[in-house]
């Protein structure tokens, strides 16, 4: 049997050489992560402190209050035809918000709360810009049609030609936020990020040699560590209360005033997900204890970026209580980057049943080993021996932890353990 407890808190705080065996891992997870169902093991004790406590929540702001409920309109005008409720949340303010707010309780409504399309429509051009404008076109200043060393591996010349057409892609995704973002942020849902990126990500800018703009994205997560405590799954201020992983993309510059500028914003990462509300122990038969982390969203409403669509989802649950709980298991996925799947599930057939709070997953902790190496790695580099001998310790605690928890000798996998209703599980394929 093993003892669970979390870590819950009441606010917000503030050599990269896993072992061979966790590569093999990480294919297996492929394999592991299609579909699910439980099995219970024996039954276990929570602390009391589980079943009450409802958990951290960062507060939304005005505007995006505000914009959900422009959603609301949008979806009551124009109905479920061509309707996209993220479109919304991501609308830019032409003036100040209590002016568009005063318009908005003037627009002449029917007993369904709809607006006549042409008011509506007149509405949404008066007072917003377009979607898509709050970011303009940044040329990438370290892009060139053929890198030097660029794949030099590959050697078939389709291939290659293949592989170049798709490296010229980043010169049309490159962007930065524009000027009336960082001077007029409270118009804007879009955080004012300092440097340019790339949509919609950046893992293979290091293949193309990019290291510019590689550097550039570090700089802007470190900005959202320093501003937010860690690293938000997408630039908006809706998601300011769900985080994402720092991934390795410091160790493959060389930059040594890189690794020194990133060091303490790992730090910061890494104690975001291994304290408070994500933080797990589990305790086994031999009274050996174990630390692990979960995915945790500090967020019990509709998403502002689908809210209409939460909302319709909640509507089956029979009160207050349990549609919150249904609004972070929501949260709580979109913070994993994970798609939406029975993987999370209690109930297969029933999407209200996700319960992705209850479960540690195992790529998470693999993604968090992994970081716990880079900060160990990154620290030996500028010279920290504590710090290094610090996160070797807490490496190979968890490499234990994962063995131990994870591992299940009879499928010879490592699956996700799930924490609920008193019972613990693995999820077996």
């Amino acid at each position: 049997m093993r003892m669970a407890s979390f870590h819950s808190r009441s606010s917000n705080s503030n050599g990269n050489h896993p072992a061979s065996s966790f590569s093999l891992l990480l294919l297996f997870l492929l394999l592991a992560s299609v579909s699910a169902s439980g099995t219970v093991a024996k039954a276990i004790s929570q602390p009391t402190t589980c079943n009450f406590d409802r958990g951290p929540v960062v507060p939304t702001t005005p505007l995006v209050t505000f914009l959900e409920r422009v959603q609301e309109t949008a979806l009551a005008t124009f109905e479920q035809k061509d309707f996209d409720p993220k479109l919304y949340v991501d609308l830019s303010l032409k003036s100040n918000l209590s002016t568009i707010v005063t318009a908005f309780h003037k627009l002449p409504r029917n007993a369904t709360g709809s607006v006549l399309v042409p008011d509506f429509k007149e509405f949404l051009h008066e007072y917003f810009d377009g979607v898509g404008d709050d970011l303009v076109y940044a040329e990438p200043p370290d892009f060139v049609p053929e890198p030097d060393g660029f794949l030099p591996k590959v050697k078939n010349p389709q291939v290659r030609a293949w592989a170049l057409e798709v490296h010229a892609l980043w010169k049309n995704l490159s962007r930065r936020v524009s000027g009336s973002v960082l001077n007029r942020p409270e118009f804007h849902t879009l955080l004012p990020l300092p440097r340019p990126f790339v949509i919609p990500g950046s893992r293979g800018l290091l293949a193309s040699k990019m290291y510019m703009t590689a550097k550039a994205i570090v700089t802007n997560l470190i900005s959202l560590i320093d501003t937010y405590g860690y690293v938000l799954n997408c630039a908006r201020a809706y998601c300011t209360n769900r985080s994402a992983m720092v991934y390795d993309i410091y160790n493959r510059t060389g930059d040594l005033d890189l690794v020194k500028k990133a060091l303490p914003a790992l730090l910061k990462e890494h104690q975001f997900w291994n304290s408070g509300i994500h933080k797990v122990n589990i305790q086994e038969d031999h009274c050996r204890n174990h630390t692990l982390s979960r995915y945790y969203a500090m967020w019990n409403k509709p998403r502002p970026e689908s809210s209409t669509i939460d909302k319709v989802h909640a509507s089956k649950l029979l009160n207050a209580y349990e549609k919150e709980q249904f609004y972070r298991e929501l949260a709580s996925t979109a913070e994993s980057g994970w798609g939406f799947s029975t993987r999370w599930m209690r109930n297969t057939s029933d999407f209200t049943t996700l319960a992705i709070t209850s479960i540690l997953l195992v790529d998470l902790n693999i993604f968090i080993l992994k970081m716990e190496l880079d900060i160990a790695s990154m620290a030996q580099i500028v010279g920290d021996n504590r710090i290094a001998e610090s996160f070797l310790k807490a490496a190979q605690a968890r490499k234990q932890a994962i063995n131990s928890i994870f591992w299940n000798e009879e499928k010879g996998q490592w699956l996700d353990y799930w924490i609920s209703n008193g019972t613990s599980s693995h999820i077996l394929v």
